[in-house]
């Protein structure tokens, strides 16, 4: 009996998982290939990333790639199909080539199902061919973000706290549009799901959530990676893209408010490492700094983490579940977040990792972990994630929301896993 069909759409080619994004999406795509036929379009926003075409070849039944040009292209496409009403965003990632595709496929009934990551890619699914009977639509909207740009008005001055705030708005009002034409909406923790079920009261029962997970064979303490530190010093450590503007925002923060006042007087100061591809100006100035280190991309993040005294995740803008702090607990390291960059991790602050709020606080948690405080805090985090955050018990949630008698989520139970 041949396999139902999938169409698997993505905002960003989802391969190599190597950033949050793809991570995500990979894993996903990846565990619905066991039991469909998967044909994937996505968007491809660096040239470079065509060359992992034929692993996804390998895996998929069909993939359609299209280049989306450079960011100021993009940006000029956004601004382009700007309309009343409509967010950037959608501009942004509209790509006429690959709407085509995706809408011939649903004209011709090529799909039993349709898994569509991200909201910026939800047009692709939503015309009349999608509107089948009996083609089942998911929509994983890893996070509410809508909340994302709300936030970066806040801190915004004019003219682009009204930019940021008016694509907050449009595009909370599209993701509840979105939420209510798919089956089922998901989100990458339980707490980002009751979040927007608060913000879309009429779409509540068709919410739900799929938690991150980590490779927890990749991200395993028990290899031998090579240091790439030197010297005596304890290194602290952040990964991440640092071209994003929360992870910018959050290592400009540690290196000025936190970072001196754990140097001064220290018989071994410690060092704070930035690793991650693409690294702002803002974050390459940082490496002026007495203390700081700025690699740019690496071929390999666990060396960096495995060899680290501890990982620090201090952001202030965050949603959802974040990667780097699953990827450094997976590797048995200590831990130290903020408020935000704990929400959605099942771990036990104090005993799996510490949570710090403040530049004093976090100072001070760091200083306990090198002072030796929290012995067992590595193997607890490894212990918390291999039990709460193991792709393969988190992608169990997903396969009965793609059946067409999928039971609806329930909010007591979404209010009870948060």
């Amino acid at each position: 009996m041949p396999r139902r069909r999938l169409l698997f759409l993505c905002h960003r080619i989802p391969y190599p998982p190597e950033k949050g994004e793809k991570i995500r999406a990979w894993h996903i795509l990846d565990h619905l290939a066991e039991s469909w036929e998967v044909e994937l379009g996505c968007l491809v926003d660096d040239p470079a990333d065509l060359a992992h075409v034929p692993v996804l070849r390998q895996r998929c039944a069909a993939v359609e790639c299209r280049p989306t040009g450079h960011r100021i292209r993009a940006a000029a496409r956004a601004l382009l199909q700007l309309r009343p009403g409509r967010p950037l965003t959608l501009g942004w990632f509209h790509e006429p080539g690959l709407r085509a595709w995706a809408e011939r496929g649903l004209a011709e009934g090529r799909f039993d199902a349709v898994f569509v990551y991200s909201s910026a890619m939800a047009p692709y699914a939503m015309g009349p061919a999608a509107r089948r009977p009996g083609l089942r639509r998911v929509l994983d909207m890893v996070d509410v973000d809508s909340e994302k740009w709300l936030a970066y008005a806040a801190g915004a001055r004019p003219p682009m706290r009204q930019v940021w705030a008016r694509e907050a708005r449009t595009l909370l009002a599209f993701e509840r549009q979105a939420a209510a034409a798919f089956d089922r909406t998901i989100l990458v923790s339980s707490e980002e799901a009751r979040r927007f079920a608060e913000l879309a009261p009429e779409c509540a029962a068709r919410v739900d959530w799929v938690d991150n997970g980590v490779d927890l064979a990749r991200f395993d303490p028990a290899r031998d990676y090579p240091n790439p530190y030197s010297g005596p010093a304890p290194a602290l450590v952040f990964t991440g893209t640092m071209g994003y503007r929360p992870n910018i925002e959050a290592v400009a923060w540690f290196a000025r408010e936190v970072l001196p006042g754990l140097r001064a007087g220290a018989a071994v100061p410690p060092e704070f490492h930035i690793v991650g591809a693409n690294p702002a100006a803002a974050v390459q100035a940082l490496a002026r700094l007495p203390g700081v280190h700025v690699t740019g991309s690496v071929p390999d993040v666990r060396p960096y983490l495995a060899h680290a005294a501890l990982a620090v995740a201090p952001l202030r803008i965050a949603r959802g579940i974040q990667n780097k702090v699953l990827e450094a607990m997976a590797l048995a390291r200590p831990v130290i977040a903020s408020p935000q960059a704990f929400e959605g991790v099942r771990a036990r602050p104090g005993r799996d990792l510490l949570v710090a709020d403040g530049a004093a606080e976090m100072a001070q948690r760091v200083r306990e972990v090198l002072a030796g405080a929290h012995p067992g805090l590595g193997g607890a985090a490894r212990a918390a994630v291999a039990a709460g955050h193991d792709w393969a018990a988190t992608l169990r949630r997903l396969d009965p929301m793609l059946e067409p008698d999928a039971p609806q989520p329930s909010l007591a139970e979404i209010g009870a896993a948060a």
